[in-house]
């Protein structure tokens, strides 16, 4: 959402962080990709100023601050963090023509007992529900988050080596992510070392691989 044409403008970088913007800046010609990994944390974090519809201002949200310490590395500024939005998703989905994701702090959720997951916005104004991004800025001031609640799996899983260790619950939000966004998950990090990283599709050796669900 910091894309200077796609992004919530003014609150957005002065470039275009998006797949396009890195052939654009690379010199690569857009034909010669086959596959773009979008790479999110388990939930969502923003520095500064800007529409933030799934902020969480309350003992949660800095629970997810405290525990997934999300403080920049230079100026020890604070990240506000909220749910995952599942909106924000699907439209960097088609924004970036994305075809997996890599989700990183999933353990950062293991001491919830339950999870949250935005899966449509709603006006205050007129109660309008927007199961879309709505890409006009001005609006999202008025915007309030629609969830779905899934259970917690309350349980480190920062050991887990293969989707399998991992939590019935943990797996289930996994899927869900997949379900709302339409593209399989071939990574998830469980810990901020390399060891604790499962690699579900090697995304240098290996073609896209299908849904959480099937594996």
């Amino acid at each position: 959402m910091l894309d200077i044409d796609h992004g919530t403008y003014p609150y957005v970088t002065s470039s275009n962080p998006t797949a396009g913007g890195a052939c654009a800046g690379s010199g690569i010609g857009p034909t010669n990709i086959n596959r773009v990994i979008g790479i999110s944390k388990a939930y969502i974090t923003r520095v500064g100023e800007g529409p933030f519809i799934t902020e969480l201002d309350n003992e949660c949200g800095r629970k997810i601050q405290e525990v997934g310490r999300e403080f920049g590395t230079t100026t020890g500024r604070s990240r506000r963090c909220g749910w995952f939005d599942a909106i924000i998703a699907k439209y960097s989905v088609f924004v970036n023509g994305i075809t997996d994701i890599a989700l990183t702090k999933l353990d950062v959720l293991n001491d919830f007992d339950e999870i949250q997951i935005c899966t449509a916005y709603r006006d205050s104004r007129n109660g309008k529900v927007y199961e879309e991004y709505p890409t006009n800025a001005y609006i999202h001031k008025y915007l309030e988050p629609i969830y779905e609640t899934l259970p917690g799996w309350k349980e480190d899983i920062s050991s887990a080596k293969t989707l399998a260790e991992l939590p019935e619950n943990a797996q289930n939000y996994l899927r869900r992510i997949e379900e709302i966004t339409e593209v399989p998950i071939s990574i998830i990090s469980v810990g901020a070392n390399r060891e604790q990283t499962i690699m579900l599709q090697n995304p240098i050796t290996e073609n896209i691989g299908v849904f959480l669900t099937r594996v």
